[in-house]
């Protein structure tokens, strides 16, 4: 006979087994006095299994990783979960509310991990968030889009040399998988001193919602929960195609400063010698071409025509040879359109 589950316990509070609720971690009372804190929803299933955290808005601004969250508490399978998941929709409430990317004081949460009980308000936070949620954790994913004013590519982020988080990256199935170096003071990089990996996601824009960025995270997500046997493989669709996989990336940057036509945008193959777009100056006397310095894909790019000398245009990452990035991306989408999980939830 199978030994009960004890309840999992999170601040001060217990979740029993084959239940549910939200919890409210106080973080900090601001100037005028209101309390504010960091919600955790706990699933905590009847069986046993792995604990994963999921988590959005460590940047204030990133709201797509909160509407990826939120589609998958409403997820059927979680009635019958084995383990536990910890989702925290909005990591990050001062930029929420502000619409800002960072803290009241400006620092960047995501480079204040591990943070301090007794530090500044980003390291207080970075604290709670770490010893609450990730180090109660076997794994993570945490969900991030651009800056504002860029877009990106539906990705999985992973470090170099971590073979377990790349076998999970490509169970996510988003269109690239790309290896990136761990951030001093990122939520990674703490992670990774406990042996506890995390996949960052990065899709879409700062402020907007995207659509197939939400899908592809919400899908992505589900596979890899059912890949750790943590839900049924009911509603979580196979891929077709293995993801477009990347060690390497550059940004390709504004050589002048003008106004910027865009003739490439995120997903499109370019070869070098390719013209990615033109910056000419408000006067139309002259005219800067923007070309690819070498074959890849982008996967991100800037979303404003304004632009100064030394920003930031193109991300281009590296590919390696007979690969076919249009059609890995065009079967991912038509997967997506067809997987009856969103019939419901389509962002108009």
């Amino acid at each position: 006979m199978m030994a009960t589950r004890t309840a999992f316990q999170i601040g001060s509070k217990k979740v029993a087994p084959g239940s549910r609720a939200t919890i409210d971690l106080p973080v900090s009372v601001l100037s005028d006095h209101t309390p504010v804190s960091m919600s955790v929803h706990v699933v905590h299933g009847r069986k046993p299994g792995p604990v994963m955290f999921v988590s959005a808005a460590v940047h204030g601004d990133e709201v797509i990783g909160v509407e990826i969250v939120r589609r998958l508490l409403r997820a059927d399978n979680l009635d019958t979960l084995k383990g536990t998941l910890l989702a925290v929709p909005i990591v990050n409430a001062f930029g929420f509310m502000n619409h800002s990317r960072y803290l009241p004081d400006r620092r960047d949460l995501n480079r204040s991990f591990p943070g301090s009980a007794k530090g500044s308000l980003a390291g207080r936070l970075a604290h709670i968030f770490l010893n609450e949620v990730v180090h109660k954790s076997d794994v993570g994913i945490d969900l991030h889009s651009a800056a504002i004013h860029r877009t990106n590519l539906p990705q999985i982020r992973v470090s170099p040399g971590s073979g377990s988080a790349l076998k999970l990256a490509r169970e996510f199935g988003a269109p690239l998988v790309l290896t990136s170096k761990i951030r001093e003071g990122s939520l990674r990089s703490a992670a990774a001193a406990k042996g506890i990996d995390v996949l960052l996601y990065e899709a879409g824009e700062g402020l907007r919602f995207d659509e197939f960025a939400v899908r592809t995270g919400v899908s992505g997500i589900l596979r890899v929960m059912r890949h750790m046997d943590m839900i049924s493989a009911k509603g979580v669709t196979k891929l077709k195609r293995a993801p477009i996989n990347s060690t390497s990336s550059t940004w390709l940057r504004a050589p002048a400063g003008g106004l910027l036509r865009s003739f490439k945008t995120t997903g499109e193959e370019v070869k070098e010698g390719d013209l990615l777009g033109v910056i000419a100056d408000p006067f139309g006397e002259t005219e800067t071409e923007i070309v690819s310095d070498y074959d890849g894909l982008i996967v991100g790019r800037t979303m404003l025509p304004i632009v100064n000398e030394g920003d930031g245009l193109f991300h281009v990452a590296a590919l390696s040879r007979n690969v076919d990035p249009e059609a890995t991306i065009e079967s991912l989408a038509a997967q997506l359109d067809a997987d009856p999980l969103f019939d419901e939830d389509e962002i108009i």
